[in-house]
């Protein structure tokens, strides 16, 4: 146990891309860039939704929710990677790297669940059109959106838990925030069954919400393929389209990342596809729902003074 007291005392330090020390300056430029426009482009879904009143609808209250945890999941790694990438110093404490391991998992977690949430949203306004909004009622968007963050908290705190009770050998962690699998790769002992845990969970909050949106989708395209209008088609097709693109997105990275052996997990690989899912992703989010979708770029002109409210 002595060799992880070191873990404890003087806590780890991120090694980031300190392997390519050319690419740390380029990568601090794009990152940085990358970061202003993810907290721009969340920060205006959400202050647009607010202030037009067509977006107040449980879509946009969903989506709404989505931004907040982009902003939040991109805030939680992206600061403390510039900071190392910029500075010589890379440590961070024990309890700032278990803070940050939780916060990443509860935010990470909660938008496994939002995504099921938004997916069955899109159901209720395709396939019961005529019973949306009092399916839809604001209680129970409500009660969605928290059940989202309850059902993150608890897989964040239960994982958390799990890796503090792993004696860990080593301070230097081949990564730029506080990773699951690469905390893992510093056990003292076999982690056999944490590893078993860790994937059940995976299965749980990855696999399972990806099936249950898929069969959703199903639902929904059979649904579309009855609508007769094909404006209604293209209208069906556009907010199921976004929310799809961001699903293959969000899932794919994470369960490329999250669904694999602990020993066969490449360090350096890892780092590039979580910089997709940590930063790449959050930013893409608002374009995927704006570009094409009129009452959102309504919504953008009006409240840029470029257009008049229709009300």
């Amino acid at each position: 146990m002595d060799s992880s007291n070191t873990s404890w005392e003087g806590g780890f330090i991120l090694m980031g891309f300190s392997d390519w020390p050319l690419l740390e300056h380029v990568l601090f430029i794009f990152i940085s860039i990358f970061y202003f426009l993810t907290i721009f482009g969340n920060s205006t879904i959400i202050t647009v939704s607010r202030m037009d009143h067509r977006l107040q609808t449980p879509m946009y209250f969903f989506l709404n929710n989505l931004s907040f945890l982009d902003l939040c999941y991109t805030t939680s790694t992206v600061p403390q990677l510039l900071v190392n990438i910029s500075g010589t110093d890379k440590t961070i404490s024990y309890a700032g790297c278990m803070t940050q391991f939780l916060t990443v998992l509860l935010l990470g977690g909660t938008e496994c669940v939002l995504l099921v949430v938004m997916a069955f949203d899109r159901y209720a306004a395709v396939c019961h059109p005529l019973l949306y909004t009092s399916i839809m009622h604001p209680v129970l968007c409500q009660a969605l959106a928290i059940s989202s963050w309850m059902g993150g908290l608890v897989i964040s705190v239960t994982q958390t838990v799990l890796i503090m009770t792993i004696p860990l050998c080593g301070r230097d962690l081949n990564h730029f925030f506080c990773d699951m699998l690469v905390l893992l790769k510093l056990a003292c002992e076999d982690t056999g069954a944490i590893e078993d845990n860790l994937f059940v969970a995976g299965i749980i909050m990855l696999a399972c919400p990806v099936a249950l949106i898929l069969g959703t989708y199903a639902h929904i395209g059979h649904a579309v393929l009855k609508i007769k209008s094909m404006a209604g088609r293209r209208k069906a097709l556009g907010t199921c389209g976004s929310h799809l693109v961001v699903v293959f997105l969000f899932y794919g990275s994470a369960m490329y990342t999250y669904l694999q052996p602990v020993q066969g997990f490449s360090e350096s690989e890892g780092k590039f596809v979580a910089l997709f899912y940590t930063i790449v992703t959050p930013m893409l989010n608002p374009l995927i729902y704006t570009l094409r979708n009129k009452d959102v770029k309504g919504a953008l002109w009006k409240v840029f003074g470029r257009g008049t409210d229709t009300g």
